[in-house]
């Protein structure tokens, strides 16, 4: 139920790399740019002139080709400073939980953002610092999405819980059956406990959102400048999803749309929502290669060396191939894979990817019989023999898998959204700087 760490900071990356340069907001009524100030004073902590300006500069920079679909500065820089609030809330809550990350948590996530761009951690490192940054911001910025992931995982583990009888009706119902739509949406939040007049601003604020559009205004744009999901500077775009993973009013409410239709705002829990139906496509049966195998794994260990280990694997090799010794004989003699050695290894059919990507790789550029030269991984040295290959046809177990991972996204994003709501309901949150309390004000929000 969580993105895949690699993706997930990959969107940090895009939002953080080749910043262009910010300007500061200048003080009321002398027209100076300040060295620094506190612009939003959030429970115990602040949030800094300089925090927001490096933030709105990184949306600019992901807009820099089409800066015509930025909302005005005011407006972004409130809509830049909500997410700041809202980031600064998740940390703290993270920390009187306990929840932290260790500085080796943040190496391999920089490691992560290095690879997703095609750099080496120094390289990403030359890069965010040759465009004026600092690279210890940018580590920071990292542990506190970890932080707000971890926070996540922690408020959802327990409230999540999925049946088999639940995995049943989903598949059994016509909603699974339908497919997968790609949605983008605009969320013109309530407040938790909103009043007559909160509801009232709302539903007009997203008329206007809707009357824009209905003017010409993309629909991207529109959800840049009127949307408060968190999503909302990334136009709102949801990504593919399946019929069953929306919300159900919203599924009836698309459900006779053709691509490029705009529902009207629909009024959820949440508040009011407007969905743009991008593209769908049809469920297709899913056949995947599987390959049957067996290997050979020697640990290094207390009593055994890396090197040993090493020499240890190049022997069997050999005895494998040069002197044909019996695979299988050696396997259960000598491999330290629990799950297969005491069946000569035999790692039965599988994905390609299912014994991950060192496996993989090597598993492909074998022949049927093939035994493969040792290759190290994280594990040990693995000697490999493909035994066989088919096409299998395993579309009712990936749609138990995926229904399983439907029911559970739906239920923690549910979840973590209501703990939200909550959260920044309850919070003190004392907006400083007057013109974006204003912004605040005109886009419907408030300050605690």
């Amino acid at each position: 139920m969580k993105q895949p760490l690699a993706l997930f900071l990959l969107a940090v990356a895009t939002a953080t790399a080749l910043p262009t340069h910010a300007q500061l907001l200048p003080q009321a009524g002398t027209g100076k740019q300040p060295l620094d100030r506190i612009v939003a004073v959030v429970d115990e902590g602040v949030i800094l002139q300089s925090e927001l300006n490096e933030a709105v500069r990184s949306v600019q920079q992901q807009y820099a080709s089409n800066p015509g679909q930025l909302p005005p500065m005011n407006v972004l820089q409130r809509q830049v400073l909500d997410r700041l609030i809202l980031m600064k809330l998740q940390v703290q809550r993270a920390d009187e939980q306990g929840i932290r990350v260790s500085d080796a948590d943040v190496d391999q996530a920089v490691n992560a953002v290095a690879q997703q761009n095609k750099m080496t951690p120094e390289q990403l490192r030359a890069a965010v610092e040759h465009e004026g940054s600092s690279f210890a911001a940018f580590r920071r910025q990292l542990s506190e999405q970890l932080v707000a992931q971890r926070l996540h995982e922690s408020v959802v583990r327990d409230q999540v819980n999925i049946t088999d009888s639940e995995i049943n009706n989903l598949l059994a119902s016509p909603s699974y059956k339908a497919g997968e739509i790609h949605l983008a949406h605009i969320q013109v939040s309530l407040p938790a406990g909103a009043t007559a007049a909160d509801i009232k601003t709302a539903q007009e604020k997203s008329e206007q959102a809707l009357n824009a559009i209905r003017g010409g205004m993309d629909f991207h744009a529109a959800a840049i400048r009127y949307s408060d999901a968190q999503d909302a500077l990334e136009g709102g775009d949801l990504g593919w999803r399946r019929v069953d993973e929306v919300p159900p009013a919203f599924a009836d409410a698309v459900a006779s749309m053709k691509a490029g239709d705009v529902t009207p705002a629909l009024r959820g829990p949440t508040g009011f929502h407007i969905l743009k139906l991008i593209e769908q496509r049809a469920p297709s049966r899913q056949v995947v290669q599987e390959f049957h195998a067996r290997q050979i794994l020697i640990k290094p260990s207390e009593l055994v060396t890396p090197e040993q280990a090493h020499q240890k694997a190049e022997d069997l090799y050999n005895r494998i191939v040069n002197k044909h010794e019996d695979f299988a004989k050696l396997a259960k003699e000598n491999s330290k894979d629990d799950t297969t050695a005491n069946n000569g290894g035999d790692m039965g059919w599988f994905g390609l990817q299912d014994w991950g990507s060192n496996v993989a790789q090597h598993l492909g550029e074998l022949k049927d019989d093939q035994v493969s030269q040792p290759f190290q991984s994280e594990a040990g040295w693995h000697i490999l023999q493909r035994l066989g290959a088919r096409q299998s046809d395993r579309t009712d177990e990936i749609s138990r898998n995926q229904a399983r991972q439907a029911i559970g996204n739906r239920k923690a994003e549910q979840v973590y959204e209501d703990y939200l709501r909550d959260m920044r309901s309850g919070a003190y949150v004392n907006i400083l700087v007057p013109e974006l309390r204003e912004a605040g004000e005109q886009q419907g929000t408030k300050s605690s």
